[in-house]
C-alpha cells in the first residue's frame, strides 16, 4: 500500500478517535448538566439534619418563590401560633400547631405587617390598603391613599399607618417601604451595572450599592414622613427633610413612637432617630465617637423597651450588637467576632437571645467564614470585685 494511503488511513482513524472522544465528552457534559439541572429543580426536603452543626432544619414553605418579610416587619400573630409568608400567588399562613399552610390573600400584594392587636395582615394593592383576617379570611378596605407613596408600618393599636414619600415628584407606590427604593427615587439598574472602581477593576455588588446610596443621598430630594388614620383616613405630615428618610418602624407597644433612619452610606449619616406621631420629641439615638464609625439596621425589641442595631467602631474593624433603652438612655453593647457579624440581627420575644444571618467576604466585615445562621446567647462582663462605676 502506498505511503500516502497509509497516512490517509492513519489520519482517518485519528479523526474518528477524536470525534468519538469529543462526542463522549459532549454526552458527559450533557449528562452532568442534566444532573445539575435536576438537582436544582428537584423538590427540596421538608426537613433534614445539618451535617455541620447537627441542628434539624424544617422547611415551612411549599410553593417555590415563597419569602419571609423583611427582618423588622412583624410576621407573627400576637399569640405566636401563625406566621405569614408571601409567594408569587399570594399571602399564606403557616400554623405551628397543625403545620398547615393556608392561603389567605390571592395575588401579588405589598405586605406591610401583621397587626399586633388583631389577627389581620395589612397589605397594599393598587394604591389601597387592605386588611385580611388570618382565620376567617374576611378582607376589609382600610384606606385609599390620596397620593403615590409607600406604607411601611402600622402602630401598636392599629389606628395609624406610617409611610414616607418624595414631595417634589410622583413616584410609584411601594407597598411595604422595604429598602425604600421606589418612594425614594432609586432605580434598580445599580444591581446589574458593571461600574469600574478607581483601579479599573469591576466593583463588587456591595460597592455598587454603596455608590448608589451615596448618589441618592447627594440628590437632596425633599421628602416627608406621614401617618394615615385607619379610622378617618386623615393624612398628617410628621417630618419634612431633604435627607433620605427610610426604614420606618412603629414601636410594637407605644402607638405614638416612630423610629426612622437617615439613609445613605452609614459612615456619612447620623442614621438612627425617633420622633412622636405629633412631630415632637425628635431624638438622635446614636452619636458617632470616631471617624468611620457606623450604626444601622435598627429594630425594636418585642416589648418596645429597647432599640437594637449593628454598630462598628470603626467600620469593618470592631463589631457590636448595640442596644439603647428608650426610657433611660442606658446602653448595652454585645461584642462580636468578625465571622459572627451579620447583615441583620433579631431578638427573641423574651429578649433572652439573638439571631443573625451572617455575611460573606465582600460585605463590610469581610468575613472569611461568615456564611452561617447564628444563635447568640448574650454574656455580660461583670464588674471586678463588685466595684461599680455608674
Amino acid at each position: 500500500m502506498p505511503t500516502s494511503t497509509r497516512d490517509a488511513i492513519r489520519v482517518s482513524r485519528a479523526l474518528l478517535f477524536m470525534t468519538q472522544v469529543i462526542l463522549s465528552l459532549f454526552v458527559s457534559i450533557l449528562l452532568f448538566s442534566f444532573r445539575v439541572l435536576s438537582a436544582q429543580t428537584a423538590e427540596p426536603p421538608t426537613d433534614w439534619v445539618d451535617p455541620d452543626t447537627g441542628h434539624r432544619i424544617v422547611r415551612l414553605s411549599r410553593e417555590p418563590g415563597s419569602e419571609s418579610l423583611y427582618f423588622h416587619q412583624n410576621a407573627y400573630t400576637t399569640d405566636g401560633d401563625k406566621l405569614i409568608m408571601t409567594s408569587p400567588t399570594g399571602v399564606s399562613t403557616y400554623d405551628f400547631k397543625t403545620r398547615v399552610i393556608d392561603k389567605v390573600v390571592d395575588g401579588r400584594v405589598g405586605v406591610i405587617v401583621v397587626g399586633r392587636k388583631t389577627r389581620r395582615v395589612y397589605f397594599t394593592k393598587d394604591g389601597t390598603v387592605y386588611a385580611t383576617n388570618l382565620d376567617t379570611k374576611e378582607t376589609k378596605t382600610i384606606v385609599k391613599l390620596p397620593f403615590r407613596g409607600g406604607i411601611a408600618s402600622l402602630n401598636a393599636d392599629e389606628t395609624l399607618l406610617l409611610g414616607s414619600r418624595n414631595t417634589n415628584a410622583e413616584t410609584p407606590p411601594n407597598g411595604t417601604g422595604g429598602a425604600g427604593t421606589r418612594q425614594s427615587g432609586i432605580g434598580q439598574d445599580w444591581q446589574t451595572a458593571k461600574k469600574l472602581g478607581p483601579d479599573g477593576k469591576p466593583l463588587t455588588y456591595a460597592e455598587r450599592k454603596e455608590m448608589m446610596m451615596n448618589d441618592r443621598l447627594d440628590q437632596r430630594i425633599p421628602m416627608e414622613i406621614y401617618t394615615v388614620s385607619t379610622q378617618t383616613e386623615e393624612v398628617k405630615s410628621i417630618l419634612r427633610s431633604t435627607d433620605w428618610l427610610n426604614h420606618l418602624q412603629f414601636s410594637p407597644t407605644d402607638p405614638s413612637l416612630i423610629m426612622f433612619c437617615h439613609e445613605g452610606p452609614w459612615h456619612r449619616v447620623d442614621r438612627l432617630w425617633t420622633v412622636k406621631t405629633d412631630g415632637s420629641g425628635l431624638t438622635k439615638i446614636h452619636t458617632r465617637t470616631m471617624n468611620m464609625e457606623i450604626a444601622g439596621h435598627e429594630f425594636f425589641s418585642n416589648d418596645g423597651k429597647m432599640i437594637w442595631y449593628d454598630l462598628q467602631t470603626p467600620r469593618g474593624e470592631d463589631f457590636w450588637l448595640a442596644g439603647y433603652e428608650i426610657a433611660t438612655g442606658k446602653r448595652t453593647w454585645y461584642h462580636l467576632q468578625r465571622d459572627e457579624w451579620s447583615v441583620h440581627f433579631n431578638v427573641s420575644r423574651d429578649g433572652s437571645f439573638f439571631s443573625g444571618d451572617g455575611g460573606d467576604s465582600e460585605m463590610v466585615a469581610h468575613a472569611k467564614d461568615g456564611k452561617w445562621l447564628y444563635l447568640f446567647r448574650p454574656e455580660l462582663i461583670p464588674d471586678v470585685a463588685g466595684i461599680k462605676n455608674p
